[in-house]
């Protein structure tokens, strides 16, 4: 593999806004798709997290594939749920997007983790991450699911290794972060604005 399992994830990034600046609905989505390879190397501690990010993937993309000119911007489809009232509806692409945005966000807290405390186990980055992003959202089930799924984290410089390929894994996370925190901020405040 040429540079790590985010190459393709950073290179997509450069094309999530138009010239105007508005959140493209395909360049984000498919950054969010580089994402799932990472989420892979996690075994089964992260299946559940998978499998939720890429089912809101796919509800979204499937909005956009039915009018890719009228939802070509990722917040148009969540503007014309809001004025027909449905966005709040646990299957709206409004909710999708939600939720898109705060898986995202665990896993950048948990790629923060890895390169502030790198004597953390990967269980700890995980677990911490959680507390910090999903916890509050989830009810007990789903938080206790999710305390179980980490107890089959992996080990950490073995991760390291398999995410790093050819390239510097840690500079990789840190932009990363840092050029995909931004764009999940924009979705935060675009949400509690039209959901208000």
């Amino acid at each position: 593999m040429e540079g790590t399992v985010f190459t393709p994830a950073l290179e997509g990034i450069k094309h999530v806004k138009s010239e105007n600046g508005e959140m493209l609905t395909m360049p984000f989505l498919q950054v969010c798709k580089h994402i799932l390879p990472v989420i892979d190397k996690f075994g089964a501690a992260m299946t559940l997290v998978k499998s939720d990010i890429g089912g809101n993937i796919t509800r979204l993309e499937s909005k956009y594939l039915s009018s890719q000119e009228q939802f070509n911007l990722l917040y148009s489809m969540v503007q014309i749920e809001v004025e027909a009232k449905t966005a709040k509806g646990s299957s709206s692409c409004t909710n999708g997007l939600l939720w898109l945005t705060r898986a995202m966000d665990f896993l950048v807290a948990l790629f923060r983790n890895l390169l502030d405390h790198p004597d953390w186990s990967m269980s700890q980055a995980c677990t911490d991450s959680y507390s910090k992003t999903l916890k509050k959202f989830h009810g007990w089930l789903a938080s206790s699911s999710f305390t179980v799924a980490m107890k089959l984290a992996p080990d950490r410089k073995k991760f390291m290794d398999v995410i790093g390929g050819s390239g510097d894994a840690m500079a990789d996370i840190e932009k990363f972060c840092t050029t995909f925190s931004p764009l999940l901020e924009e979705n935060h405040k675009f949400l509690v604005l039209v959901l208000l």
